[in-house]
């Protein structure tokens, strides 16, 4: 009888607690009039206290470069070419699927496509209120269409104006109203290694894009880069779709054109080259003013002497070997023979390729320099007429 008594009771509990749960899960309202409302809010918290900043958000940040920011990405756009080349059909690489008609149903008949149009993507930098824009030469090669989206979300069609391959520079020219206010030229001569930087551009196409960082290095040359180099270093992100974009200062003032990366993976390792302000605001003027620059040349074809190399053919290190001159070219005509060490111009000692180069092109096409050569051991003093540099010939 007993057993029977706990059996039943037992199970009036459990039918309780199925009640009480049943009412907890669909009505908890009822169970606060009946005194279980802890029950029904197991677990739960009825306030939480948090702490928020009560600082006024048009304040900036400190440490913040978003004035600079601000100043100057109206000025970046983003710079999209396009090349329309005939579609070449490789018979080893045809599917043969493609006979089947459902396959074209589906899928189409690939010979339908007369061209294939390559996209490349870039940046450039709205730097007069006519409308110029700087660039890379390189994001614009062989483009047969150029469009610009201002940092507004407006698109343009470019016209380019010239190209400088020797320094990687090109200049383009927009027409649109209200066109974004110009950047501001900064000094190249203020800059200092250390300095904070931010690079501003279009990498990989996802849209303008701010990084940070510091001037690593200047006047960083011998990179193989372009033929006349003189490079600010960075650390700032640079990646793909970087290059024509804005390197700026703190104040926003433009004192770079981002142009290339180190890289063994294709995205940014730290190291990022930009053109110097000075070089490119030369570069466009020489361009808008005469539609290209014009550079000294002398037709030689020198070679970086080591010390190996000067053991070995027992001649002075300093200076650049001449390996070969062009026939009836300026070097030629003055005298300069295979085998010579040009040790100096005008007074100025050379020390390698890159400054023969410089100090050749920095001369005005026609004026006579003077050049000292160092021929078995002797030096010997020779005037030479400068020529202009010839441009670079068509790929």
């Amino acid at each position: 009888m007993l057993k029977h008594l706990w059996l039943l009771f037992a199970q009036i509990i459990t039918a309780l607690l199925a009640v009480l749960f049943i009412i907890s899960t669909f009505k908890p309202q009822w169970l606060n009039i009946s005194g279980f409302g802890s029950f029904g809010q197991w677990g739960s918290l009825s306030t939480i206290t948090i702490r928020e900043s009560h600082v006024d958000p048009s304040l900036p940040n400190p440490g913040s470069h978003h004035e600079a920011a601000k100043k100057s990405m109206a000025s970046v756009v983003n710079i999209f070419t396009s090349k329309n080349t005939p579609k070449t059909k490789k018979k080893n690489k045809i599917d043969p699927n493609q006979e089947d008609p459902l396959f074209k149903f589906f899928f189409g008949d690939p010979s339908d496509n007369q061209s294939d149009i390559n996209p490349n993507l870039g940046s450039g930098v709205i730097v007069s209120s006519e409308g110029l824009i700087l660039t890379n030469q390189h994001v614009i090669e062989g483009a047969d269409q150029i469009e610009v989206a201002l940092a507004d979300g407006r698109k343009t069609k470019a016209i380019l104006v010239g190209s400088d391959p020797d320094t990687d520079i090109a200049v383009l020219k927009i027409q649109v109203p209200n066109l974004p206010s110009s950047i501001t030229f900064g000094k190249i001569e203020s800059v200092k290694v250390g300095d904070v930087v931010l690079a501003i551009g279009n990498p990989f196409g996802v849209g303008q894009t701010v990084t940070s960082g510091i001037v690593s290095a200047l006047g960083r040359d011998h990179l193989g880069i372009n033929t006349f180099e003189n490079f600010i270093q960075t650390d700032a992100a640079i990646n793909p779709g970087n290059s024509g974009g804005a390197l700026v200062d703190t104040r926003g003032h433009l004192i770079g054109i981002n142009t290339a990366i180190y890289s063994r993976s294709g995205g940014s390792m730290g190291i990022g080259f930009a053109i110097p302000v000075s070089t490119a605001k030369e570069v466009m003027e020489a361009i808008v003013k005469n539609g290209g620059v014009v550079r000294g040349w002398i037709g030689v074809e020198p070679q970086n002497i080591s010390t190996e190399m000067a053991q070995a053919l027992s001649i002075t290190k300093a200076g650049v070997l001449i390996n070969g001159t062009l026939q009836g070219g300026p070097a030629d005509r003055a005298g300069i023979k295979p085998g010579d060490v040009l040790k100096s111009i005008d007074g100025k000692n050379i020390s390698d390729i890159t400054e023969l180069l410089n100090k050749i092109a920095q001369i005005t096409p026609g004026n006579k320099v003077k050049a000292t050569v160092n021929r078995k051991g002797k030096d010997i003093d020779l005037e030479i007429q400068v020529g202009k540099r010839p441009g670079p010939k068509n790929r």
